[in-house]
């Protein structure tokens, strides 16, 4: 999957992962991880989730990194706020109190750009990346984080066979085997989320569950 397949689905506005609403479990379950008030929060392949603003409110600081300057500038604009624009090495940095939008290439991104994050938020990361790419996606989140840090995972199950992604499915087994090498790994919830989900029902998805998981860096 190169980056010219979402740099198109931007382009043509082909996102129906990105949602109106701000995510239920994050509302519910963010609490469970021991994370301050001004603390960095990192939010990966971000798109304009609404999620970020959730986070901002919250009292957090919120980092995130996106590869389509539409994606980026479409939050900004839709947001009604006017960022301060710089450029760090390979990216172009998107700001406002509080927040910050990395526009380029995940895995470009080093440490030092990131800075000491205390929790990740990922609802719409791993589950964009094909197989060959969780592999490369988590190694890389593992070197840019560091022990004890918190991760707030949201991945999809459903019948692999019935359904091209993106978004996959990623079964429990291979987040156990993505990340419980690094990670303790701990599944808060399954639930059924097709009868919510119509349009993967009409692309003849049997069954699809939504999955949220509480990982710690080790």
């Amino acid at each position: 999957m190169q980056h010219e397949f979402w740099h198109e689905r931007w382009k043509q506005n082909q996102i129906g992962f990105h949602k109106q609403e701000i995510n239920p479990h994050l509302q519910h379950y963010w609490s469970g991880l021991s994370v301050s008030q001004g603390d960095r929060v990192f939010a990966p392949l971000c798109g304009k989730s609404k999620d970020m603003l959730w986070l901002l409110g919250m009292g957090y600081q919120v980092v995130g990194v996106e590869l389509s300057p539409i994606a980026v500038e479409s939050f900004f604009y839709e947001n009604d706020l006017k960022p301060t624009v710089r450029r760090n090495g390979a990216f172009l940095v998107s700001e406002v109190e509080g927040l910050q939008i990395f526009c380029g290439d995940f895995f470009a991104l080093q440490p030092a750009d990131l800075g000491h994050v205390k929790a990740v938020y990922d609802r719409a990361s791993l589950v964009a990346l094909p197989a060959d790419l969780r592999i490369k996606y988590v190694s890389n989140l593992s070197t840019l984080l560091s022990k004890n840090t918190q991760i707030l995972l949201i991945t999809l199950d459903y019948p692999s066979h019935e359904m091209q992604g993106p978004p996959f499915s990623v079964k429990d087994k291979e987040v156990e085997r993505l990340f419980s090498p690094w990670c303790n790994v701990e599944l808060l919830a399954s639930e059924d989320v097709l009868e919510q989900e119509s349009t993967f029902k009409e692309r003849g998805l049997t069954s699809m569950a939504e999955q949220t998981y509480r990982l710690v860096v080790r």
